[in-house]
């Protein structure tokens, strides 16, 4: 068994990010899936390694880091020597952190949520989801539009926190459209070397 084990699901985003940075860093992991429908993961087996009860989860070794913001960081701290990925000074790493922010915020409340209702038939506010989902690619977009990645001239994990779910917003009825800079974005994104692409839903094919 590889001593590096990524627990997930793979139409999750969340997932995704995790499994992309371990591509793009070139580091070999086994993918363990999780039956969320099934409710593996409110088992005793699985809270004990996250109490939340949430995928992904890496097990690196003996370490255990489960929420996916958190294991880029992890991931870009131990095992890219250059800090490309996440820079060492403190204002680069601010830099970094607001997007880390605007991933576990509006990304999640807009085109995540969006899609999880559409794909999955969660209770939402769709309005709600979508007007988020588009105050936050508008800021994308403008910011954008004078440089090539979310923080600089070359991709951080920022950009890997918000590719996966800017990319399937329209699974949930977002628009690209509009936004051309972002998909610009997303093209870079997806021509870096080690990218792997997140499994499509039957949205995507319909």
């Amino acid at each position: 068994m590889s001593q590096r084990r990524l627990y997930h699901f793979a139409l999750s985003g969340h997932a995704h990010r995790a499994r992309l940075m371990l591509s793009l860093l070139a580091l070999p992991c086994e993918l363990i899936d999780v039956d969320l429908k099934g409710g593996a993961h409110k088992r005793p087996d699985f809270l004990a390694l996250n109490p939340f009860g949430q995928v992904p989860v890496l097990v690196d070794g003996d370490a255990v880091i489960p929420d996916s913001n958190a294991i880029l960081v992890y991931l870009a701290g131990r095992y890219d020597s250059s800090g490309r990925w996440w820079p060492r000074d403190p204002l680069g790493q601010a830099q970094v952190q607001r997007w880390l922010s605007a991933a576990a915020g509006p990304l999640a409340f807009g085109p995540a949520a969006a899609r999880v209702a559409t794909l999955f038939g969660a209770p939402l506010d769709m309005a709600r989801a979508h007007q988020i989902a588009n105050n936050l690619f508008a800021v994308m977009e403008r910011e954008l539009s004078v440089r090539p990645f979310l923080t600089g001239t070359t991709p951080t994990i920022a950009d890997v926190a918000l590719y996966s779910y800017t990319a399937h917003a329209p699974e949930g009825g977002v628009s690209l459209t509009p936004y051309p800079n972002v998909r610009a974005w997303l093209a870079r994104i997806a021509a870096l070397p080690g990218f792997v692409p997140m499994q499509p839903s039957a949205v995507t094919a319909a």
